[in-house]
């Protein structure tokens, strides 16, 4: 479930943008600096999501609030979602899925080099990219055809993000279960 805690920002994003983009934008930054800075005095160790959320609303922010205010919801969501998509890819490019941080804090240091642990965490994180591709396509979709709207896009956006978050917290039992049957 810490796993949820790492898209708190992006979910304050999509609450708020209704009432107010840079309020939503603010807020969104505000709450990964927080989370970033918990978990970090916590742990010691900055985890992916939370630096590159840091990072992503922070310049979205100070960038839609200083040099280009009028920048369009479906052109922000669009960043939004490919940045996200970009932090998950490079945690895969660096071969350090960022679900690993989350996943290391429930279960025992001796499992964390385990094969199946590992392959977990890599197909899990996979999903996260095809979630945030399809919400990214999505938006670029409603940023430049007329034919798309950016409710559409959210609409996808959001049927993606349930169904990588279902897969997340539901996949890592199976492989255990998988597993240990494999083994018996």
């Amino acid at each position: 479930m810490n796993l949820v805690l790492g898209f708190v920002p992006f979910i304050l994003f999509v609450v708020l943008v209704p009432l107010s983009d840079d309020l939503a934008l603010w807020i969104a930054f505000a709450a990964a600096f927080a989370l970033g800075m918990r978990s970090f005095l916590d742990t010691r160790v900055l985890k992916t999501l939370d630096g590159g959320n840091t990072v992503l609303f922070g310049i979205l922010a100070l960038y839609k609030g200083f040099i280009q205010p009028g920048l369009t919801f479906s052109t922000l969501l669009l960043a939004v979602d490919g940045g996200l998509l970009a932090i998950i890819i490079a945690s895969l490019v660096l071969h350090e899925p960022f679900t690993l941080q989350y996943a290391r804090e429930q279960v025992a240091p001796e499992d964390w080099q385990s094969p199946t642990f590992l392959h977990a965490n890599y197909v899990v994180t996979g999903v996260w990219v095809a979630a945030l591709a399809i919400m990214t396509v999505a938006d670029a979709a409603a940023t430049f055809l007329t034919q798309v709207s950016a409710t559409v896009a959210a609409a996808a956006g959001l049927v993606a993000l349930a169904a990588a978050l279902t897969f997340s917290l539901r996949y890592p039992a199976y492989a255990h279960r998988h597993d240990a049957g494999a083994r018996d």
